[in-house]
């Protein structure tokens, strides 16, 4: 990796943002293509991240300083991306379910998922389930359900019903998460994963949109 692409990398990890924004720039300006920038040095710092995470080297605030430099850093390379045809993973529709006013965690998974490589339809808090529907009949391939609350997290199930009811839950991979949420709600109400955390989500979202 030359050092120009390297400064992209420990930016990311350290969460530069000035920093990412302009070694990016310079490395556009040295000739290297933006979806090498993005998908060999970018994402891969992001994979760090979330692996000294796991490692419990890294805590919220240390993801979420890396996801913002990350963020810097694709406001510069997007519009190269865009320039060459450079498709996203897929796209995934993100939002805090109806009655659910809570958004750092899901701010948090939508930034990381961002880094990933996926396009994010960001539905807000208190999204009610026509917001998820038109998101999947607007082309989303995922869409991640989140609750901090256990009275919120019915949602969640009305959310997979109306999807069946409108004949678009074939169309569509759900992934739910959240403080209130377990594993075993995922597979009781008929989501397609899990994950504890935005790492996790980043995980899940590569398996789930690869089938």
């Amino acid at each position: 990796m030359d050092q120009t692409l390297e400064r992209i990398y420990k930016c990311i990890l350290i969460g530069d943002q000035t920093g990412t924004e302009s070694a990016v720039a310079d490395a556009l300006k040295e000739g290297s293509a933006a979806d090498c920038i993005l998908y060999d040095v970018m994402v891969p710092a992001m994979d760090a991240v979330g692996a000294l995470y796991e490692r419990g080297e890294y805590y919220i605030p240390e993801m979420l300083v890396a996801a913002q430099a990350m963020r810097s850093g694709l406001a510069v390379v997007k519009p190269h991306l865009v320039e060459k045809g450079v498709e996203p993973l897929g796209v995934v529709a993100m939002g805090s379910v109806k009655g659910d006013l809570h958004d750092i965690g899901k701010n948090l998974v939508a930034m990381m998922l961002e880094g990933a490589g996926f396009q994010i339809i960001d539905l807000g808090i208190d999204a009610s389930p026509e917001k998820f529907i038109d998101a999947v009949k607007s082309g989303a391939h995922i869409i991640g359900l989140s609750a901090l609350l256990t009275t919120t997290m019915p949602e969640m199930k009305i959310i997979i019903d109306q999807l069946k009811e409108a004949n678009l839950r074939d169309r569509v991979k759900i992934m739910i998460g959240g403080a209130a949420v377990k594993k075993d709600y995922a597979d009781q109400i008929g989501a397609d994963g899990f994950a504890s955390n935005a790492s996790e989500a980043v995980t899940l979202a590569r398996v789930l949109i690869k089938k």
